[in-house]
C-alpha cells in the first residue's frame, strides 16, 4: 500500500456529520429524504459487496434513511456502472467499486464509458491487502514452489480474477511479470464465483482482497499461500509476504469507492462525501475494519480524482509492460 490510514480531510469536512438524521446540501434541501441505492457490480459475497454492506448499515443508522445494495454484476462491472450512469443525478444512486471501475477503458475492446470522465468522484474509503490463494491438494507449500511447478507444467496453472482490471488482476499479471511465468487469467463476474472455483479444484490460483479469501483459508478449504501487500496483515500474520519469498519490491493493494452520475452537484458530492467520510470513521473506531484487514481512507473528492488519475496511469503502464490486449 502506498499510504496506511488516510484521514487526509480537514475536520471540518466530517464533524457534525453524524449528528444529525440529515444533511444540508443548499440552503433549501435537506438530504437524504427517502431511500439510497447503492449498486455493487459484483455478486454478492465478494469483497466489494461485504464492505458495502458495512457502510450501507452506518449510514442507514447516521443518516435514518434506508441504504439498499443492488447488486449488478456483469460486463467486468459496467452493467451496474452504465446502470449508476444513466441515473438520475440526485444523489439516490450511487457506484461502490473496486479500483477495477476505473481501468475499464484499459481492459475491455468496447468499454462503454470513460470512469474517469463521466462520473463524480465521491469518496474513496479504504484500501485492503491481497491474498494469494490456490486450490487444496496440491503440492507447493511456498510461493518459491509454486513459482517452480507453474514454470515446470505451466499448462496445469489457471489464476482466475473477480473482474478484469481488479486489482487482484493487476497483481495477477505483475506476479508473472515478475516471476517471468505466463499463467492464464480467466476472469470472473465477481470474487464468489471464482473462489468457488478454486475450492472445488477447478482452477488453481486466485488474488484477491484478503476479507473475501481469509475466512476459507482459515477453514483449510484453499490454501493462503501469501499476501500481495509489502507487510504481513495482522488478520494473519502467520501468512508470509510475496516480497519475503524472494519477489523483492511486491506490494499491490485493492481499494474502494464510491461514485455518482456525472451531473451531481457538487454540493451534494460535498455532502455523500461527509456521509460516507463520518461512516468510515464510525466503522474503524468500532473496529469493524481492523476485523476486515481494511485500512480507513478519507479524502475530499478533489483528492479522490487525483488518486484515481494516478493510479490509472501506473497501471496503464503495468498493462502495457504485460502486453495486455483488451478483452
Amino acid at each position: 500500500m502506498q499510504s496506511r490510514r488516510h484521514f487526509l480531510g480537514s475536520a471540518a469536512v466530517v464533524v457534525g456529520a453524524a449528528a444529525s438524521s440529515q444533511f444540508a446540501f443548499t440552503q433549501g434541501a435537506k438530504f437524504p429524504e427517502r431511500p439510497i441505492k447503492i449498486v455493487v457490480p459484483f455478486a454478492a459475497g465478494g469483497g466489494v459487496d461485504v464492505y458495502a454492506r458495512l457502510l450501507a448499515n452506518a449510514i442507514t443508522k447516521q443518516a435514518g434513511t434506508t441504504v439498499v445494495i443492488d447488486n449488478r454484476a456483469g460486463g467486468n462491472g459496467t452493467i451496474g456502472g452504465n446502470a449508476v450512469k444513466s441515473a438520475a443525478s440526485d444523489g439516490y444512486t450511487l457506484l461502490f467499486s473496486a479500483a477495477t471501475h476505473v481501468l475499464a477503458r484499459h481492459v475491455m475492446k468496447s468499454a462503454p464509458y470513460d470512469p474517469l470522465q463521466e462520473f463524480a468522484p465521491i469518496a474513496r474509503v479504504g484500501e485492503a491487502p491481497m491474498l494469494l490463494v490456490m486450490a487444496p491438494n496440491l503440492t507447493p507449500k511456498t510461493v518459491t514452489e509454486l513459482v517452480a511447478a507453474i514454470k515446470k507444467e505451466p499448462a496445469k496453472w489457471t489464476f482466475g480474477t473477480a473482474a478484469l482490471g481488479a486489482p487482484g488482476h493487476l497483481a495477477t499479471i505483475a506476479f508473472n511479470e515478475v516471476t517471468g511465468t505466463n499463467t492464464t487469467i480467466l476472469p470472473y463476474r465477481g470474487t464468489a464465483p471464482a473462489l468457488n472455483d478454486v475450492a472445488g479444484g477447478h482452477i488453481q490460483l486466485l488474488i484477491d482482497p484478503v476479507l473475501a479469501l481469509l475466512e476459507m483459508a482459515q477453514e483449510k478449504k484453499i490454501v493462503g499461500l501469501a499476501v500481495t501487500s509489502a507487510k504481513r496483515t495482522r488478520l494473519a500474520p502467520d501468512i508470509p509476504t510475496i516480497a519475503e519469498a524472494g519477489l523483492t519490491g511486491f506490494d499491490h493493494a485493492s481499494w474502494y469507492g464510491l461514485w455518482g452520475p456525472k451531473a451531481l452537484p457538487r454540493a451534494l458530492v460535498t455532502t455523500l462525501n461527509q456521509m460516507f467520510n463520518a461512516a468510515v470513521k464510525q466503522l474503524d473506531s468500532e473496529g469493524q475494519l481492523a476485523r476486515l484487514g481494511i485500512e480507513p481512507v478519507t479524502e475530499a473528492p478533489q483528492q479522490f480524482a487525483d488518486y484515481a488519475t494516478q493510479y490509472v496511469a501506473r497501471n496503464a503502464e503495468l498493462l502495457k509492460l504485460a502486453k495486455f490486449e483488451p478483452i
